[in-house]
């Protein structure tokens, strides 16, 4: 109990929340307590309080597994703004740098330190952090972990060693989408099989959620983007062209758009992400380069150019809007060319052939989902294993 006092005594202070959501709590008494655990929470549930919080509690480095240099980056801007002793690990830093956050680390002097599976496996960093004092290790992202997830990467497949190597850390693995079968095989591939599970409903009331096929697409996009004025949303479109091409449709009709993808420079993206937290009314078209670690409360709608590559990455993309808990759009605009290039790039792919038929059935079970004629939140829900799941009213199925 006192550990959770302090724990929230840290919310408070250093991250400005009145008090825990959710599941929260639980999964941070669990590995206060130095247990392992397995966290399923939704797209802004606020995820990352659980390894931070008892990183800062618990004595030495939270060691955290990130799958991206731009999402750890953005996790460890916003903790240094808090005053929380943070630091990254990765490919931008000079040696100079590197060399001054891993004295910090063996010194006990950061609370959390990221590094990516390619970082944590270069040559005698094991050994390094073996010296160490561990707080704990937090796996984010932990789907990547599965050949049945949506963004599997084979990368993450040795992240199951750390089990044998820090037997006596706690280990916590988290992520905002994982069905049943992805959830069973994390477990499996971390050596979490003792580990309490946390899973959050899937639902999310208050987005509201539409599909239509596609029909004069970028003209559909203008126009209900005009429908919603002066606020802030984004746009996932499939290629780079696509992304651009609609960003110059919106700024030539007067709208704040802004163009977000890999293949713009580096500072480029920053500042453009910059913009997008601090203004109201920004529009950002991306590809999904852009979102995960972007904690923006009041995005009022999500439109999808081009349907997503999966059920998965649908709800974690859709669940970017509404954070604030205010009322929120999810619009997919989906059409059969989307269900041949994802097949196409399923099949591409350099993967197994069993986790190719995997993507190719997720890309057909998303096509399906929008195509059809069942409450689209209730659909999500049971898709992810919520068999009690109630139409949500409010979806472009339940009111027509």
């Amino acid at each position: 109990m006192a550990d959770l006092i302090a724990a929230r005594e840290i919310l408070q202070r250093v991250f400005g929340h009145a008090d825990f959501r959710g599941l929260q709590a639980e999964v941070i008494t669990e590995v206060l307590a130095g247990r392992d655990v397995m966290a399923v929470l939704p797209t802004g549930g606020g995820k990352s309080f659980c390894y931070q919080i008892p990183a800062m509690l618990r004595p030495g480095v939270g060691l955290v597994v990130s799958p991206l240099i731009a999402l750890m980056a953005d996790h460890v801007a916003a903790l240094r703004a808090a005053g929380v002793a943070a630091a990254r690990l990765d490919s931008t830093l000079d040696r100079d740098e590197r060399q001054q956050w891993l004295d910090a680390a063996r010194a006990g002097a950061l609370d959390l330190l990221y590094v990516s599976p390619e970082g944590l496996f270069a040559p005698n960093f094991l050994e390094f952090l073996e010296q160490c004092p561990l707080a704990l290790i937090a796996i984010d992202e932990a789907h990547c972990v599965s050949q049945w997830g949506h963004d599997f990467r084979p990368d993450y497949r040795a992240l199951g060693k750390l089990a044998e190597i820090f037997p006596d850390t706690p280990r916590i693995a988290v992520t905002a989408t994982a069905d049943l079968k992805t959830q069973a095989d994390i477990r499996t591939q971390l050596r979490l099989e003792g580990a309490r599970a946390f899973v959050a409903s899937f639902d999310r009331p208050n987005l509201v959620l539409a599909a239509e096929r596609k029909a004069r697409p970028a003209e559909r996009i203008l126009e209900l983007v005009q429908a919603r004025p002066g606020v802030s949303g984004i746009i996932y479109a499939g290629t780079r062209d696509g992304v651009e091409t609609i960003a110059a449709s919106l700024q030539k009709s007067k709208i704040n758009a802004l163009a977000y993808h890999a293949g713009l420079e580096a500072s480029v993206r920053s500042e453009r992400q910059h913009r997008f937290q601090e203004d109201d009314d920004v529009v950002m078209v991306a590809t999904v380069a852009f979102g995960m670690g972007v904690d923006k409360p009041d995005v009022r709608y999500v439109i999808h150019a081009d349907s997503p590559k999966s059920i998965e990455a649908y709800w974690q993309e859709v669940g970017r809007g509404g954070r604030d808990g205010e009322t929120a759009e999810g619009i997919a605009l989906y059409g059969p060319n989307d269900l041949r290039r994802a097949v196409m790039f399923a099949n591409q792919s350099t993967a197994s052939e069993q986790a190719k038929a995997v993507q190719v059935k997720k890309a057909r079970q998303l096509y399906a989902f929008l195509d059809g004629l069942t409450c689209r939140r209730a659909g999500v829900r049971r898709y992810f294993g919520e068999d009690d799941a109630e139409p949500c009213g409010v979806c472009d199925i339940c009111t027509d």
